[in-house]
């Protein structure tokens, strides 16, 4: 975000609460002009003048003429792209209800601040909020869609690469292992994120091509980290279309060969909301794979809507529990109750727990003082080119001592 163009809105009924949160802005010093507003039809007039990404939302959800939830919806049909906080003294279940909906609406959320706000809250916001929002963390999705020929000649020429998010031991800090996250390296659209080109591969068959050049990319590059002293786990994530086909354990197992590691030394991946369009090839394929050594997470745990069902019936060593229950639970009971619960199932049926989604230093005291094995999030590393991780690491190590204690 360029400074000369940042600009942060107030929107809330009360004068007083407007100044005061004024107030607040100004005293942290960050660089943008603050704009306060008692109508929500005057903020929507502001905003048509500039409604791009620099822009900074702080809204009161209770309003008496325009409350804040018709306000999200107005902000979306206006094209908002930029950030929103909300400031509210409602009950917590509004205000998650609040975030769902905007997300619903591809509004960034940041968060939510309780009146009166917290010094403190209002300048990690701001931060976050400097740091870019979704707008650091998620690539534009292009507005065209990808032919077959264009996707295959991405793998063919090589323009898929990979990015990898750090995982953490909670008991030791130690660095346990990573997540690999594809990219293309697009020619003409530049860094282009999984959602816009994986439906694609799997439409065109080129799925397993796909998590093929992953694999091995990957483990060339846990070879250069092993000359460095760091032997870390791979997890890398699987398209379910793979858990058609009753031939995917050797196919992995191939892959394996070819990339030189052993079984042990992966981890799959499956995205929870999305299993269960053929239980039975699914639990054929996956007790296949868990008899090989490879390991099997499901991912983005409580998301969808049967999984109790999917930890009874399939082989799973590792739960992640979804960011949705890890960000904030601190302080929101709703998701420290759900998180706490999910860990409790992964301890009863003993499987390894990672939590994902740790976006500050609340966010890492709670998880550790849990007991959950394993983390990542923001607060640890975002994705990062397989060449930043050593330089990652020994920063790593650094906060290690005063993170652990």
């Amino acid at each position: 975000m360029t400074t000369q163009r940042r600009r942060i809105l107030i929107v809330d009924d009360d004068p007083l609460q407007v100044g005061l949160l004024g107030r607040q802005l100004a005293n942290t010093g960050i660089a943008a002009s603050i704009e306060g507003h008692t109508s929500t039809a005057a903020a929507l007039a502001s905003l048509a003048t500039a409604i791009g990404p620099d822009t900074l939302v702080m809204l009161d959800l209770n309003m008496p003429e325009t409350d804040g939830i018709v306000f999200l919806r107005q902000l979306a049909a206006s094209g908002f792209s930029g950030s929103v906080v909300l400031v509210s003294g409602e009950d917590e279940r509004i205000i998650e209800t609040a975030a769902r909906l905007a997300a619903a609406y591809r509004i960034d959320v940041l968060g939510s601040l309780v009146k009166p706000v917290p010094p403190s809250c209002l300048q990690a916001m701001l931060r976050r909020w400097q740091e870019g929002g979704r707008h650091a963390r998620t690539a534009s999705a292009p507005a065209r869609g990808y032919t077959a020929a264009e996707l295959a000649r991405a793998i063919a020429e090589g323009q898929l690469l990979n990015h990898y998010q750090p995982k953490v031991d909670l008991r030791s800090g130690a660095f346990a292992g990573v997540e690999a996250l594809v990219r293309w390296q697009h020619p003409e659209d530049g860094l282009v994120f999984p959602d816009a080109f994986i439906p694609g591969m799997e439409a065109s068959g080129l799925i397993d091509e796909l998590t093929r050049g992953v694999l091995l990319r990957a483990a060339a590059d846990l070879r250069a980290l092993r000359a460095e002293g760091l032997r870390i786990r791979l997890a890398i994530n699987v398209s379910m279309d793979s858990l058609d086909r009753l031939a995917f354990p050797e196919l992995v197992c191939a892959m394996l060969d070819e990339a030189g590691l052993a079984p042990a030394e992966l981890i799959l991946e499956l995205t929870e909301s999305r299993l269960g369009s053929d239980p039975v090839a699914a639990l054929d394929i996956l007790a296949r794979l868990r008899l090989r050594q490879i390991g099997v997470s499901i991912d983005d745990f409580g998301t969808g809507h049967s999984s109790l069902r999917q930890l009874r019936d399939l082989p799973f060593d590792e739960l992640k529990i979804d960011r949705g229950f890890v960000t904030g639970a601190r302080k929101l009971p709703t998701r420290r109750a759900i998180f706490c619960g999910c860990l409790d199932m992964a301890r009863e049926l003993n499987i390894h727990s990672v939590a994902e989604g740790v976006e500050d230093r609340d966010d890492w005291e709670f998880v550790r003082a849990s007991g959950c094995d394993q983390a990542q999030g923001y607060f640890i590393s975002r994705p990062v080119p397989a060449a930043e991780l050593p330089a990652w690491h020994a920063r790593w190590r650094q906060r290690r001592g005063e993170l652990i204690g």
